[in-house]
């Protein structure tokens, strides 16, 4: 059934596309191609980020916006006042008429390990309609799969002890980017985000503090309404300000520093925000200074919500030596904890924000930080090492015929035809290569020997004996429906768990930092002589003069 599968953004239909494809379209249709039968690749040509792998995301809202498909009379209103003005009426009438029924969508599964070349997605049906898919497509997997990417290396610099929160809404490239990025950071691998609406839309944990502001709107204790706390325990309120000004006489020689040191408007503000969250205590303390005034203040408020039955959850750092800072806020939790007998005090939380990119978490890795969270904003949601994956979308096959593109630069020669790919594993149980055959070739089989070649290179070709063969394109839409349930494919949690699963399929020289192996992408002998017939056809004999 297709009736819940509407867009999560009302903004993905027919007329989010470039006007090249409507176009393209009506040629097509002047032409008579209407029963042209094509067959289109989506894929990319080169891993982002300086790595050698990338994770294909997108999926669903790909189907989603094939369930939804058609012009409305809006659009196709709209469409005869743009169109030239000797377009025919008749190319109107018969656009108000597409819908994807005709379309069959053969994909790899969303959150799997893809590399540059594989089909992402193969698209079959009728031309005109294929064509007009295009865009949409590609708008919908581009980002996807490269934040989803990103997540991923963030999510491998911290390891899988730390914390990761993405806090990037605000820095985004808008509404949709920002909830995109949100949604593609989990899926990645990260814990939660700030962004409330993606927490409603795809039931993300949500998490937030407070921010400078926050600190900055008291100046002293007589602007505290109440100081009074009802005890976790109990009705028997008691005074949480007069607690926490004990506290921070008995903490500071332990930061040797001074009372007088410490902010009274910073000590006014987390007492407010203690009564209003005493059970969710997370304190920012950098507003003024973290070592003589924001860790002395935070631990004096925490140690007088323990007198009254209630844990603090941790702080938060957002400038600063995040190592350097981390580490003496450890020291003194250990030191709490151990002085006041306040065991549980020597893990509280210590998240650290401020700009952080990925460089920035395998810097820390190396001083040693204690920090237990990152919140994770600008770099994540931009993509700041690489803002686009570059994804494109090929014919490949028309009416049965292959189509191929030539170009000077062999990278960018498609590979032409109907073709499957399959994913062989080694004895060891990671990924060997993926092997790309044309579809009329029998799939390759376990532990028989099977010759792969480089695409273009004749030189570069070795023998594979897969102990496991794993099929990758999957039909997901045909005849107007989708092929499989729901929960199989768009089930976010699902996709989650098969990132976290994929990725492990790696080897680590694929994975790691610094120049890692590239992953070996081949075609089979039968296709490898395909392509090359092709070229020798198509390709022009220059002169020599």
């Amino acid at each position: 059934m297709t009736s819940n599968l509407a867009p999560d953004n009302t903004l993905v239909q027919p007329l989010l596309t470039d006007l090249y494809q409507i176009s393209m379209a009506y040629a097509y249709w002047k032409a008579d191609k209407i029963n042209d039968h094509a067959v289109f690749d989506l894929f990319f040509r080169k891993n982002p980020f300086g790595g050698e792998f990338t994770f294909f995301a997108g999926l669903e809202q790909c189907i989603k916006f094939l369930a939804s498909f058609h012009y409305t009379d809006s659009d196709i209103n709209y469409l005869r006042e743009t169109m030239p003005k000797c377009t025919d009426e008749e190319f109107f009438i018969f656009l108000k008429s597409v819908t994807a029924k005709d379309i069959s969508l053969y994909a790899i599964e969303e959150g799997t390990v893809v590399f540059p070349r594989v089909p992402l997605m193969r698209i079959e049906g009728p031309l005109i309609v294929v064509q007009l898919l295009e865009t949409t497509f590609l708008t919908l997997v581009n980002f996807a799969s490269l934040m989803t990417t990103n997540a991923v290396r963030y999510r491998m610099a911290a390891g899988d002890k730390i914390s990761l929160m993405e806090f990037g809404l605000r820095r985004a490239q808008g509404p949709d980017g920002g909830l995109s990025a949100s949604k593609y950071s989990y899926i990645g691998g990260f814990n939660g985000t700030s962004n409330v609406l993606a927490g409603k839309m795809f039931n993300i944990p949500v998490k937030g503090t407070h921010a400078h502001a926050f600190i900055n709107s008291f100046t002293g204790f007589e602007e505290l309404k109440s100081k009074m706390l009802k005890r976790y325990d109990s009705s028997e309120s008691e005074d949480l300000l007069a607690k926490s000004i004990e506290w921070r006489k008995k903490i500071a020689p332990l930061l040797k520093c001074s009372v007088d040191q410490a902010s009274d408007g910073e000590l006014a503000a987390l007492i407010s925000f203690a009564i209003a969250f005493p059970q969710n205590f997370v304190a920012l303390i950098d507003t003024y200074d973290v070592s003589r005034s924001g860790l002395l203040n935070f631990s004096a408020v925490a140690l007088a919500l323990n007198d009254l039955g209630y844990k603090a959850m941790g702080i938060r750092i957002d400038s600063g030596d995040l190592a350097y800072l981390s580490e003496i806020a450890r020291k003194l939790f250990i030191r709490i904890a151990d002085d006041f007998s306040v065991p549980w005090f020597a893990d509280l939380m210590i998240v650290a924000s401020n700009d952080i990119n990925e460089e920035t978490i395998w810097s820390l890795n190396e001083q040693n930080h204690k920090i237990n969270c990152f919140g994770i904003g600008t770099n994540l949601v931009t993509c700041q090492k690489q803002p686009a994956l570059g994804c494109v979308y090929k014919l490949v096959e028309l009416n049965k015929s292959p189509r191929v593109k030539l170009s000077q630069d062999a990278n960018k020669m498609t590979m032409p035809g109907r073709k499957d790919v399959y994913r062989l594993y080694g004895s060891d149980g990671y990924a060997l290569c993926d092997l790309l055959q044309r579809s009329c070739e029998p799939p390759p089989e376990v532990l028989t020997r099977v010759l792969c070649r480089h695409p273009v290179n004749p030189v570069k070709r070795a023998h594979a004996t897969p102990s496991k063969v794993e099929s990758l394109l999957k039909l997901f839409w045909k005849d107007g429906c989708v092929c499989m349930p729901h929960e199989d494919w768009a089930s976010i949690e699902v996709i989650r768990n098969r990132v976290r699963s994929s990725l492990l399929t790696l080897r680590q020289d694929h994975k790691r930092n610094l120049n890692p192996t590239p992953y070996k992408v081949s075609v089979s002998d039968n296709l490898f002589g395909y392509i090359n017939d092709l070229w020798m056809q198509n390709a022009p004999i220059g002169d020599l003069s």
